[in-house]
């Protein structure tokens, strides 16, 4: 881990220096709106690297749903959703690729060498795996699911990302790509790389807990949304869960709930929660929830007005999949034929 920090330092210095080298392949399953735990997770970080030059493809990984049939069953909706939050935090189409998965047949062409690279024991020991398994609804696991990390290789490289934002929970997903594009160059790179090894750009992200203090989601009922409105964000906030002591002090530990107020409201307000404490003193949680609620609307407002009006036209939502759909398609049919010719199997 360690290694990886350090190495993180390093790929921030260069990304400044020179923006153009680096190309980041992210997403998101479209499983419903995005929320702020989402924002300040990752998706305001894709927006700074997009506007520091760094060549960014934002896959809506809508094959990735398909064991839930509760969500398969809304994708369109959800895909727009996606879609809408994006251009309404300031992801450029004109700079950035925003695609489906399930658009680019090539991609998925992939996913059959790949697979031949790793083995059954390497997926079953992948902890996300586990996780993905463990925290599923289904009654038995699909094969699709078993296969998620070699999936995500594919996404990553099928556009030969060389960089790629995660928490560090998802490292392993990562290291299986790693493994991917190095098996694949010795096996079939005739002394040549087909495929770089991507680098995991490790989020700083803060842990936000939802407002009953329990992890943020959207299933859970308990996460701001980007496009909800001021008064939804109002009520949900009125009943966030606080404790018995009325002085407000940030201590991440023994008072992880107000603590995540806090460190909410400063991230809005580009303070830290710290010095929101010290201004809320001993005014008790009524008025930390309304320093929040206050910070919260008024960093959202550009974005819900933004959002609003692109939902005006939802015309533009589908031009906006089809060209980027088309951009990717044409990268992922560059990539396949490389990768027919590396394995001498282009007839």
């Amino acid at each position: 881990m360690s290694a990886v920090q350090a190495r993180n330092a390093v790929l921030e210095e260069q990304i400044v220096k020179n923006p153009k080298q680096f190309r980041v392949l992210t997403g998101d399953r479209p499983t419903g709106r995005l929320h702020l735990g989402h924002y300040f997770g990752t998706l305001h970080n894709r927006v700074r690297l997009q506007n520091l030059g760094v060549e960014m493809f934002v896959i809506i990984a809508d094959y990735q749903v398909l064991t839930d049939r509760d969500v398969a069953d809304n994708l369109p909706e959800y895909v727009e959703d996606l879609v809408l939050d994006y251009l309404a935090i300031g992801v450029d189409p004109a700079r950035s690729t925003i695609f489906t998965h399930s658009a680019v047949p090539a991609l998925n062409q992939l996913m059959l060498p790949f697979l031949s690279l790793v083995s059954v024991s390497e997926l079953n020991r992948n902890p996300t795996v586990k996780d993905e398994i463990a925290h599923s609804r289904q009654s038995a696991v699909s094969g699709l699911m078993f296969t998620y990390p070699v999936h995500q290789a594919a996404d990553i490289l099928f556009c030969k990302g060389n960089l790629v934002p995660v928490g560090q929970d998802q490292l392993p997903h990562l290291e299986i790509t790693r493994t991917i594009a190095r098996r694949f160059n010795d096996r079939y790179g005739n002394g040549t790389a087909v495929f770089p090894q991507p680098d995991a750009l490790l989020s700083s992200a803060p842990l936000l807990l939802g407002t009953d203090g329990t992890k943020m989601s959207k299933s859970r009922g308990n996460a701001i949304l980007l496009s909800a409105d001021a008064d939804a964000t109002a009520r949900l906030l009125k009943g966030a869960k606080t404790d018995s002591e009325r002085h407000i002090t940030y201590d991440p530990a023994g008072r992880p709930e107000v603590s995540s107020l806090l460190l909410l409201a400063a991230l809005c307000q580009n303070r830290t929660p710290e010095e929101v404490a010290a201004e809320i003193g001993s005014a008790g949680a009524a008025a930390l929830k309304r320093t929040v609620t206050e910070s919260v609307n008024e960093y959202l407002a550009p974005i819900r007005a933004l959002r609003t009006e692109y939902a005006k036209d939802r015309g533009y939502l589908r031009q906006t999949l089809r060209e980027g759909n088309k951009r990717a398609r044409a990268v992922a049919d560059a990539t396949l034929a490389e990768v027919r010719a590396a394995m001498n199997s282009a007839y």
